[in-house]
């Protein structure tokens, strides 16, 4: 395994995330991810506290190229670069449909989007004063201080995106749980890898997954149903056929949440969407499944909801990795 990271959401309170990412840098995380959703705290300035006490690399994971301006977020991300000593990683996507339509935001061109953001970013990055006509509009943009080299890695779950990550980007968060997601994914990775100039540097294919771990299998798997139940209401017919996963019951689940009715929704979440779309169980169980998943990736971050304990969860993730991977 390359590196072992691990994501965080900004929704509890700053002491209670500086304590679980202290937890995971001593149990031997590398990297921190701060989900970025607008009704949560804001991932940078998580980050940059998280970054000064301890040695973990820190970054959004991930932000959306259409709430702030490309060139803006560029400029966030070298800051966060330069206040964390060069520890900083740009987790870039295409961000979720429905939410940034709340926010009266279009989900236009969100492939092309994404690519053309982290290129721009990358020149300003490197110096360059930047003119740019596309997605989005950028006239003499540049950085008045200087930045150096951030990693790109760009989440994905379709097919295109991880195509493009692989040929541009320096990795790619891939968003699944299951072995037979990567399996697949691991494909449009080497289709990707087939078009990379050589001299783009190395590529990092890491397994983001929902992970759920505790000594009691029951309460683990509990503690999954909020987060697989969003990731079931937004899974493609592709991904709910690929794990057997009734249309319907998908449906249900979908509805419910756009009603605020989260009780209904939690509730309907089934064991085949449970299996499906989040590791969760006992360390042993998900140090197995880890490890099947390892088969195909580079490495592997650890995503919400960690368990029922999420302070004490990184333990359990890192000595489960150590033990089976």
């Amino acid at each position: 395994m390359d590196r072992l990271g691990i994501e965080l959401t900004p929704e509890h309170p700053l002491d209670e995330l500086l304590e679980t990412a202290r937890v995971a840098d001593d149990a031997g995380f590398d990297t921190l991810f701060a989900s970025s959703h607008h009704f949560n705290r804001d991932p940078f300035l998580v980050c940059d506290r998280i970054a000064r006490e301890t040695t973990l690399d820190v970054g959004p994971g991930v932000v959306n190229p259409y709430e702030t301006h490309p060139v803006s977020l560029a400029s966030r991300m070298a800051t966060l670069s330069e206040t964390t000593d060069g520890r900083a990683v740009f987790g870039i996507g295409a961000g979720d449909r429905s939410a940034l339509s709340n926010l009266g935001f279009e989900h236009d061109r969100p492939l092309r989007r994404v690519l053309e953001t982290f290129k721009v970013a990358q020149q300003l990055w490197a110096g360059e004063r930047v003119d740019h006509d596309g997605t989005f509009e950028a006239t003499a943009a540049e950085l008045n201080f200087d930045v150096g080299h951030i990693p790109v890695y760009v989440g994905a779950q379709g097919p295109h995106m991880i195509r493009m990550a692989a040929k541009h980007a320096d990795g790619v968060l891939l968003n699944g749980s299951h072995p037979r997601d990567f399996e697949w994914a691991a494909d449009r990775v080497d289709e990707g890898l087939d078009q990379r100039p050589d001299g783009r540097g190395e590529f990092d294919f890491a397994a983001f997954a929902s992970v759920s771990v505790a000594e009691d299998e029951s309460a683990a798997r509990e503690a999954a149903r909020p987060p697989v139940a969003f990731i079931a209401a937004g899974a493609a017919d592709p991904v709910l056929d690929r794990h057997d996963i009734d249309h319907d019951a998908a449906q249900t689940v979908g509805e419910a949440l756009s009603a605020g009715d989260f009780e209904t929704a939690f509730g309907a979440v089934t064991p085949a969407m449970l299996d499906a779309f989040c590791i969760a169980g006992t360390p042993e169980q998900v140090g197995e499944r880890v490890a099947a998943v390892m088969e195909y990736a580079d490495s592997f971050v650890a995503g919400t909801p960690l368990g029922p304990e999420p302070t004490t969860a990184p333990r359990l993730v890192a000595e489960a990795v150590e033990e089976y991977v």
